[in-house]
């Protein structure tokens, strides 16, 4: 399942207008929020709204949430496992009915601005490494600490050949042209509003603690694959 990025216009539209189970997902979205979600999904006007972290979260878990239910109506599902890229780690303890779709809507409308809240805008930066090993990408992280002073480090290891790196946004540049130096192909700013998935995002944890100690997760059917352990 996706995270943050997908997003668009009009997405959820088809299937909630082909789907009862999908229908009803938005219906509860929409209830547990206590905000037209579904219009700012399926609508043109919708588009700065979907812009906004705060929505876009629980509008990208609900469209995921929508188009798993109205597969599951056509076909007998019986998935291995589920996984999901950051916010979809959310959607895939739905989908495995470890935890409460309203629950997940719910912690991820909170999850969006505490996550912009962390890091004051312009300060943070993200960036794609590529054409060389991880071990290129720590270890620039690793002498851009030590010339900036600043945080940055490895966010996601999408594949053998490609890095992102998150941090602060002059030891981010400082280490995306190590990088460079020591072999990288090349370098790519990310267009992210905030630092996601290092360490400067520890106040979002914070924050978000409280919100999970008061939900309830059941076992996992089947299992989720997580980020972290893998």
């Amino acid at each position: 399942f996706p995270g943050q990025g997908p997003q668009e216009v009009g997405m959820g539209r088809d299937v909630a207008q082909a789907s009862a189970s999908a229908r009803e997902i938005f219906e509860r979205a929409d209830a547990v929020l206590g905000l037209p979600l579904s219009r700012i999904c399926f609508e043109e006007s919708g588009e700065d709204e979907l812009l906004r972290t705060e929505i876009q979260q629980p509008a990208i878990l609900t469209v995921s949430v929508a188009l798993w239910r109205a597969l599951e109506e056509v076909a007998a599902l019986e998935p291995a496992c589920v996984a999901g890229h950051s916010l979809g780690e959310y959607t895939a303890l739905v989908a495995s009915g470890a935890l409460a779709f309203e629950d997940a809507v719910r912690i991820v409308h909170a999850r969006g601005p505490f996550m912009q809240e962390a890091v004051p805008s312009g300060q943070g930066a993200m960036a794609a490494v590529i054409g060389c090993a991880p071990e290129v990408g720590e270890q620039a992280c690793a002498v851009a600490r030590h010339q900036t002073g600043r945080g940055v480090s490895p966010a996601n290891f999408n594949g053998p050949q490609q890095t992102v790196i998150s941090g602060d946004a002059a030891a981010v540049e400082v280490a995306c042209a190590r990088s460079r130096q020591e072999g990288a192909k090349r370098t790519v700013a990310l267009p992210v509003s905030a630092p996601f998935h290092c360490a400067l995002m520890e106040p979002a944890a914070e924050k978000l603690a409280p919100e999970l100690s008061r939900v309830h997760f059941e076992d996992p059917r089947p299992a989720v694959i997580t980020n972290v352990e893998a």
